[in-house]
C-alpha cells in the first residue's frame, strides 16, 4: 500500500501532498534550522524528485547559507509565516517538507540526528538514532 503524505501551513493557505517515499528522515541540529525552529533542531522528510511533490499556494522564499557552505532556499507561507519545505542549490531535484507541518506529523520516523557537532545539550535526541557530527556524503 502506498503511503501519502499531506500538509501545509498552518492557515492553509500552502498545501503540498506525495505519494513518493522520503529518501531521508532527519532531525537537524545545524545553527540555521535551530535558529529557523526556534528550537534545538528542525525535523524534516526529503524526497528525491520535487516534482512528485504537489505544491498548492504561494510560498515566500528566502536564501541561506548553511553550515555545509551550501545554499539553502526556504519557502514559508506569507501570511501565517509557517515554514513548510526547502530546496538546496546543489541537490536541485531534492525537497524537504518540514515534519511539523504534516497533516499527521506520526508519519514522520526519522533515520539520524545530522550537524550532531551544534547540538545543544538541553535538546536531547533519541540515542537509538545515529548522529552525525555533520552532513553525511
Amino acid at each position: 500500500m502506498t503511503k501519502r503524505y499531506t500538509g501545509g501551513c498552518a492557515c492553509g493557505a500552502i498545501r503540498y501532498e506525495t505519494s513518493s517515499t522520503p529518501v531521508f528522515e532527519n532531525h537537524c541540529q545545524c545553527r540555521d534550522c535551530q535558529q529557523r525552529s526556534g528550537t534545538g533542531h528542525g525535523s524534516y522528510l526529503s524526497f528525491a524528485r520535487q516534482a512528485d511533490v504537489t505544491v498548492t499556494g504561494e510560498a515566500k522564499t528566502w536564501r541561506v547559507t548553511a553550515d555545509s557552505g551550501n545554499e539553502k532556499i526556504h519557502a514559508f507561507c506569507p501570511t501565517c509565516g509557517t515554514p513548510v519545505y526547502l530546496t538546496f542549490v546543489a541537490m536541485p531535484e531534492l525537497i524537504a517538507i518540514h515534519a511539523a507541518s504534516l497533516d499527521d506529523p506520526v508519519q514522520f520516523k526519522p533515520h539520524a540526528v545530522t550537524y550532531g557537532i551544534r547540538a545543544n545539550a538541553w535538546d536531547t535526541m533519541d540515542a537509538s538514532l545515529q548522529t552525525f557530527e555533520r552532513m553525511p556524503r
